[in-house]
């Protein structure tokens, strides 16, 4: 009869102010008595059993497209009986605002697993101590460089930075094999990047601070720039901009160029700077990480537990984006390389994190005028 009330109260945040609201409830006399009693032995329950539901709910801020990461929500509900919230964001901005708004919450956090699609970002968050420490069995399956050794994170299911190519518009022979093309004037006009300051383009850039110095990257992108180099929302957009043929090729993510390939595109993928000496090919990992002090840890845990496993990481593979996959024991899609088929460009990570900042504000000064 009023056991809406009852359930609310019985969420309020602790078991004392929960038996004051609840007894100062009035209730039609004659059974005024009986409701006060039941409502004292509701409160006076063990409040594991008062926060089943809540505990078993888990709120996942997540930048991998929901096309993608939805339906291995979907599953994980039904296995488990789990309840995932996921807060998705803009294709452009998703994952710097979505670690903007975790940032942003730190006193009060409501997310409990971040699940990013690259990996600074995440990493800005454990410079900033807002991660929890979480070691799972199956993260030791992982190579060491795609995981915290503290436990504040784990990559898997990769992206590699690609050059696509329209091969109408390209030979064979002509194909760009570099990112040093991008700034080739024999391209100018004709290459398209997306806006250095989100996603995987973003860490791409501070990774090329990182390795080659501040003051030669900047000089790369100045060139960029000055090559007349089209700047484009997303990668996806600078995939759909060479299978349409407005550019003749651009600076993308796998999983955007594979996505043409499968429509039919005239489209072609090159894993650049595969010679002796130069960078080789960037792999940026997924990334999960606990939130510090979110609501629901246990939940989180259980969940990266299950992101984690190898059927996830083929599940992935396998989808419409070829995730590429960083366990070992995964086999990769045919429809990619890997860190261990192509040459991997040698990245570190905690360095190209140090180097957002100065990245970020250059290339935001650079690009967009301040």
């Amino acid at each position: 009869m009023r056991s809406n009330e009852i359930l609310r109260f019985a969420r309020d945040d602790t078991r004392e102010h929960t038996t004051r609201k609840l007894c100062d409830m009035t209730y039609p006399t004659p059974t005024m008595g009986i409701y006060r009693l039941l409502v004292l032995i509701l409160a006076s329950l063990p409040l594991g059993g008062c926060w089943s539901a809540s505990e078993s709910e888990v709120v996942v801020y997540t930048a991998l497209d929901s096309e993608f990461s939805q339906p291995i929500f979907d599953d994980y509900q039904t296995e488990t009986g789990a309840i995932v919230r996921p807060k998705f964001d803009t294709e452009s901005t998703k994952t710097v605002g979505l670690t903007e708004a975790i940032l942003a919450e730190r006193d009060r956090p409501r997310c409990d697993l971040f699940w990013n699609n690259e990996i600074l970002n995440t990493l800005r968050l454990a410079r900033q101590g807002l991660l929890d420490a979480y070691h799972p069995p199956i993260a030791e399956q992982y190579p060491a460089e795609f995981r915290s050794p503290t436990g504040l994170w784990h990559g898997f299911a990769a992206r590699a930075r690609v050059l696509v190519i329209n091969t109408d518009l390209v030979p064979q022979a002509n194909r760009p094999g570099s990112i040093l093309d991008l700034a080739d004037p024999k391209w100018r006009g004709r290459a398209a990047i997306a806006k250095p300051l989100f996603g995987t383009t973003a860490s791409h850039a501070a990774c090329l601070f990182a390795a080659w110095g501040d003051d030669r990257a900047k000089d790369f992108f100045r060139q960029l720039k000055q090559n007349n180099v089209r700047i484009l929302s997303g990668n996806k957009q600078v995939a759909l901009a060479v299978a349409a043929g407005q550019v003749a090729f651009g600076l993308t993510d796998t999983d955007d160029a594979i996505i043409e390939q499968g429509k039919g595109m005239p489209v072609a993928i090159v894993y650049p700077d595969q010679a002796e000496g130069q960078l080789g090919t960037l792999f940026i990992p997924n990334t999960l990480a606990i939130v510090r002090g979110g609501p629901n840890p246990e939940a989180a845990r259980r969940l990266v537990d299950y992101l984690l496993s190898p059927e996830v990481e083929a599940r992935l593979a396998a989808g419409p984006s070829a995730q590429i996959p960083l366990n070992p024991a995964v086999p990769p899609d045919p429809r990619t390389q890997t860190p261990r088929t192509v040459r991997p460009m040698q990245v570190d990570f905690e360095s190209a994190a140090e180097k957002w900042d100065t990245a970020a504000a250059f290339l935001r000064d650079e690009f967009t005028g301040g």
